[in-house]
């Protein structure tokens, strides 16, 4: 038979534990579930970080740039933008572009509020309006009528120096006297494919905003004066003009 002192420290155990279950709850036995979800539902995932690695990150890189996509990180197109923008450019994606629709409403996983909170936060991570003080922006979309042939002009004197005099792009041993050229290899901005997987409204807000990342000015630093809304549209039009009807494709069909 067990000794008494031996059935009292079991007695005690026994106590100990069911005051520990009392006190603490079911929760804290190892092997028992919690009383909430282990793993958080999509449409409950509420953190700005959260959202923009699962959704954003890989077209748009980390923390906003360096990815294959415009940057976010860039106060210039933020500000050309504007939150209402981007808010529904998230929701329903870029017709004629890569950018899909995020929304559920249209196609996509997230909820108005996941897609507000993106949009909002975008905009309080990396806007800077202090930057531009003063500046008066071009219009984010087109108002007016574009023309290829003023287009190419407009092109060779603010846009050709780095990409080259017909858009073919440039070698890296090209030899230039321009400290304003880019130094390294840069990739034809007419080539077909290329055209053909990006719209014409996201060529323009490049054009505009540039690609600080990559060292491309916007539509202020690389010409004698800043391209105006007139000379924004013709270039995109002429770069539009570039666009074939059957990209990568050798032979056309009958």
């Amino acid at each position: 038979m067990r000794s008494a002192p031996h059935r009292l420290a079991v007695f005690g155990t026994l106590m100990l534990s069911a005051v520990c279950i009392t006190t603490t709850g079911c929760s804290r036995i190892p092997g028992r579930p919690g009383p909430g979800p282990e793993v958080v539902r999509p449409d409950e995932v509420l953190d700005f970080a959260t959202l923009y690695k699962q959704n954003c990150a890989a077209c748009h890189g980390n923390n906003g740039k360096n990815g294959a996509a415009i940057s976010l990180a860039n106060p210039v197109y933020l500000a050309v933008a504007g939150e209402q923008t981007i808010h529904q450019t998230i929701a329903q994606g870029v017709p004629g572009g890569l950018m899909p629709a995020f929304a559920k409403a249209s196609g996509g996983s997230l909820t108005d509020q996941q897609v507000t909170i993106l949009a909002q936060g975008a905009m309080q991570q990396w806007s800077a309006s202090d930057q531009l003080a003063g500046t008066t922006l071009p219009p984010y979309a087109a108002t007016l009528q574009g023309d290829a042939n003023r287009g190419q002009q407009a092109y060779s004197a603010a846009c050709a120096r780095c990409h080259g005099a017909d858009g073919e792009g440039t070698s890296a041993d090209s030899k230039t006297s321009d400290p304003k050229a880019t130094a390294g290899k840069l990739g034809s901005i007419v080539n077909p494919s290329y055209l053909a997987l990006i719209s014409d409204q996201d060529l323009r807000s490049i054009v505009i905003a540039g690609r600080p990342d990559e060292g491309m000015p916007d539509w202020r630093s690389d010409s004698a004066q800043p391209l105006n809304d007139q000379q924004i549209t013709d270039i995109i039009a002429w770069l539009a003009s570039k666009r074939v009807a059957e990209p990568g494709q050798p032979y056309h069909s009958h």
